[in-house]
């Protein structure tokens, strides 16, 4: 029996060109899950635009038809934004991939949206900039993903998150208007800056089809640092001195307490860096203009710092093969999905003081009630984001709400966020409350109904 063919996808067919509408079996697997893990799911139709011209017509068609839309960019989040529904329709910008322009006087490179972040990256250095943002998806992620996102990543401490390293946009509305900001400047207020309302709305408001990034020096080269601590406390003390006596600054400040190179030793095979237990361990950069002299001083300011009681030990990178072997512990959670039972991930924000009584507190709740389960804590420690992994075996949809409303209680007991930098999109929606008040929720709705009035952007996302 031939089935009837909706009337919005009728529409589409016949604006676009065959190969951009994909239907059924047509549609490959990569759109059809993101890195949520959430169940494969089969969306009305993929759209594969070329340019912003045809998200336009699209979009114009599917608001016309009250038809909800769902853009999608590399599918690495993890908050189900990108994940499709049965009845949605998914736009992927992934041929909408390229880098328009460097504009070495104003310190800028355009980019369309669906430009993975890597290619940036390496535009920008090939040029002699560097581009602020950096995170572990950076082959697959694109930068409109990363901007629907604000994502932040590891260089957040000194080059903030993607909201910063934004200058202009071009965005497509729910009723298929185009909005163009291509801005180059850091100093523009002529009147409302809406750009920096689609910095972090995961397509709830539009669509980000291209973007002006701005750049930064690059550095000549780079100084790397394993360095252990007794505690959380040390840590942030070290955070502050090694910052102040560092001429360059610091670049990366990363926290690993010990669950986490526990975990990195005896599951993921990786060497043990101190043959002494440690309760924290800190993986540190510092830019530099390559000179030796500057490695030197770097070696005498980590003496320093373990003379005054800073550190307890330290393994300093002394080639770019050592550089990679000590950043292999702070990326090994990419290999607990071949090593771990079911997981849970969690992205959060707490003040950096309230850190150890945060982990604390949900440590030992897991304990109490799951004591066979691994409790693995890492993060961003200078930007107040944590990040912890529980791995449980027989872990369902149960075990993992009650584990969620765990550690979002006591995040929400210190005033924390329930997201640090992957968003809210469908995963984390029941707890935006405990992070935002009834006004800000309010507020967020009425800019979501003005721009938005038929509800076809990404719905059920974040409200």
């Amino acid at each position: 029996m031939s089935q009837t063919v909706p009337p919005v996808l009728t529409a589409l067919r016949a604006a676009l060109t065959p190969d951009q509408v994909a239907t059924g079996a047509d549609i490959p697997a990569r759109n059809r899950q993101d890195a949520s893990r959430a169940p494969e799911t089969e969306p009305l139709a993929l759209l594969l635009p070329r340019n912003t011209q045809d998200v336009s017509v699209a979009l114009s068609i599917c608001n016309s038809h009250h038809q909800p839309v769902i853009p999608q960019g590399g599918m690495t989040g993890l908050v189900k934004a990108a994940h499709p529904g049965k009845t949605e329709i998914a736009i992927s910008l992934e041929r909408m991939a390229g880098i328009e322009e460097i504009d070495q006087q104003a310190g800028t490179i355009t980019v369309l949206a669906g430009t993975p972040l890597l290619a940036i990256q390496t535009s920008a250095e090939q040029a002699g900039f560097l581009c602020g943002i950096d995170l572990g998806a950076r082959g697959s992620c694109s930068i409109g993903g990363n901007i629907a996102t604000n994502a932040g990543g590891n260089q957040v401490l000194r080059y903030g998150m993607a909201r910063r390293n934004v200058l202009g946009l071009e965005a497509v509305l729910a009723d298929g208007q185009i909005v163009t900001s291509m801005n180059k400047m850091l100093k523009n207020n002529a009147g409302y800056d809406w750009t920096q309302l689609f910095i972090g709305s995961e397509g709830t408001l539009g669509i980000v089809t291209r973007a002006v990034l701005a750049l930064h020096p690059r550095p000549k080269g780079v100084e790397t640092a394993l360095v252990a601590v007794r505690s959380t406390q040390a840590a942030i003390d070290l955070l502050r001195e090694a910052n102040r006596r560092l001429a360059g600054g610091l670049q990366v400040f990363e926290g690993m307490w010990s669950d986490f190179l526990d975990v990195a030793v005896t599951h993921i095979g990786l060497q043990k860096p101190f043959a002494q237990n440690h309760m924290m361990t800190v993986l540190l950069e510092t830019p530099t203009s390559g000179s030796g002299a500057e490695k030197e001083a770097f070696e005498t300011v980590l003496a320093g710092l373990a003379e005054d009681g800073f550190i307890e030990n330290a393994i300093i990178a002394q080639s770019d093969k050592d550089r990679a072997r000590l950043w292999a512990y702070r990326e090994s959670p990419y290999e607990y999905g071949r090593h771990l039972p079911p997981l849970i991930g969690f992205d959060v924000s707490v003040p950096i003081g309230s850190f150890e009584l945060t982990i604390s507190r949900i440590k030992q709740d897991m304990a109490s009630r799951w004591p066979q389960a691994t409790v693995v804590t890492f993060g961003h420690l200078a930007d107040s984001n944590l990040h912890m992994i529980m791995a449980v075996e027989g872990l369902d949809e149960a075990t993992k709400e009650a584990i969620e409303k765990v550690v979002y209680h006591h995040v929400a007991s210190v005033e924390g966020s329930v997201s640090a930098e992957h968003g809210i999109g469908r995963s984390k929606r029941a707890y935006l409350g405990l992070s935002r008040s009834a006004p800000e929720l309010a507020l967020m709705k009425t800019i979501k109904n003005a721009l938005d009035p038929n509800g076809i952007l990404s719905p059920g996302r974040i409200f």
